[in-house]
């Protein structure tokens, strides 16, 4: 796909992997509309880029919105739905396990409603992360809501075909969600990254190169693109 001219909606669109994804985009001549709970989070908004405020979770704005905007080429969704839980399983406060499958609900919310617009030469690009196929002690919640993002595209790419749907999937990557600063941040990254193949958290814009990857080669379905420093085979 040639990304010049096309218009494209990217959710979580104006932070982390979502912002490069947005970046990107524009770069390559796309009409991005980025949507996010925090859209004044992007300073300096290129001409063609649009923000919009919206919660993933908000089926009737989402329906909404997709009817108003009509027709369009290119869906991203990197929204993370809320916040997830961490820790061992058997400790863990089961409605903040129950509250990170948001994430999942979010993805199925947008591809539900956005698909209908979405041309026939058209993509959808999720992103889950590395703990879907190997999850690392404190990480049962991100990985089941990751397995099952992961599930979710590949038993829908059949039903919506020719119209693409694939996953692209971070190991640690360093963005603004995580809240640590200075020296803590530092060790955090150093230490759950040592004993990856490339010993080092990745940055969104890394991952969003895999985004326009999946967009761009129209050869792949229903397909999962690791950007994980080695993640699963370390």
């Amino acid at each position: 796909m040639d990304i010049n001219g096309k218009r494209a909606i990217v959710f979580g669109g104006t932070s982390g992997i979502g912002l490069s994804a947005t970046q990107m985009l524009s770069d390559k001549g796309a009409h991005v509309i980025a949507l996010s709970r925090n859209p004044e989070k992007l300073e300096n908004v290129p001409k063609n880029v649009t923000t919009i405020k919206m919660n993933v979770l908000d089926r009737d704005a989402l329906e909404k919105f997709f009817q108003e905007e009509g027709e369009y080429d290119i869906l991203v969704n990197s929204a993370t739905g809320g916040a997830r839980a961490v820790g061992p399983f058997l400790s863990m406060d089961l409605d903040g396990y129950k509250a990170s499958f948001d994430k999942l609900w979010g993805y199925t919310n947008v591809v539900r409603y956005g698909t209908k617009y979405l041309k026939d030469n058209g993509n959808i690009v999720l992103v889950s992360g590395s703990p879907a196929r190997k999850c690392r002690p404190g990480q049962i919640a991100i990985s089941s809501v990751g397995g099952a993002v992961e599930a979710f595209a590949r038993g829908i790419a059949p039903e919506i075909a020719p119209k693409r749907i694939n996953i692209v999937s971070p190991g640690i990557i360093d963005t603004p969600m995580s809240p640590l600063q200075g020296k803590e941040r530092e060790d955090y990254y150093k230490n759950t990254t040592n004993n990856n193949l490339i010993p080092r958290a990745g940055t969104p814009d890394e991952v969003a190169t895999g985004i326009i990857f999946a967009i761009e080669n129209e050869f792949i379905t229903g397909t999962t693109i690791d950007i994980d420093g080695g993640w699963l085979i370390s």
